[in-house]
């Protein structure tokens, strides 16, 4: 099979936002550190788009591709892992804050189906001098598949 023929046969995903959404450009941000997990638009692994709600919380709508699979026909725990770190680390820096991340916890609470466009919605919850504490879920619908606790670490200048 050509190269033309694999790409027109990729599939097409909607990660549309929800209404009162905007766009947010994530890599204009924080520039190629996001190329783990949303680097690859059209990939088989994760497509990702990113958004911000009217109180400016970070959303991203995620599709996980046939390459996150762990077991049969779900998401592997250690790519929901990676979309947490990303995600949740860029609501740090979507609201000012230049951090690395020092600790994330994520809470499995349902197996992720492949090939579904799941909505991680995030926001930082405490600000204690160089911590910055961020919170998230995963979610479609009214199934939440993880739940995910970051403890960011503003980078000293």
């Amino acid at each position: 099979m050509t190269q033309t023929a694999d790409a027109d046969k990729k599939l097409k995903v909607d990660l549309s936002g929800e209404s009162g959404w905007t766009a947010f450009d994530a890599p204009s941000l924080v520039g190629e550190s996001l190329r783990f997990v949303s680097g690859d638009p059209e990939g088989d692994r994760f497509r990702v788009r990113y958004f911000r709600d009217s109180e400016q919380h970070l959303h991203a709508r995620i599709w996980f591709g046939p390459e996150t699979q762990g077991p049969p026909g779900h998401a592997h725990g250690g790519s929901i892992a990676a979309v947490m770190d990303e995600a949740l680390g860029l609501a740090a820096w979507a609201e000012g804050y230049q951090i690395v991340v020092g600790n994330l916890n994520v809470s499995f609470k349902n197996m992720l189906p492949l090939l579904n466009v799941v909505t991680l919605e995030s926001r930082v919850v405490s600000v204690d001098g160089r911590k910055i504490m961020v919170h998230g879920r995963l979610f479609l619908d009214n199934t939440v598949f993880a739940e995910g606790e970051c403890l960011c670490i503003t980078i000293r200048s």
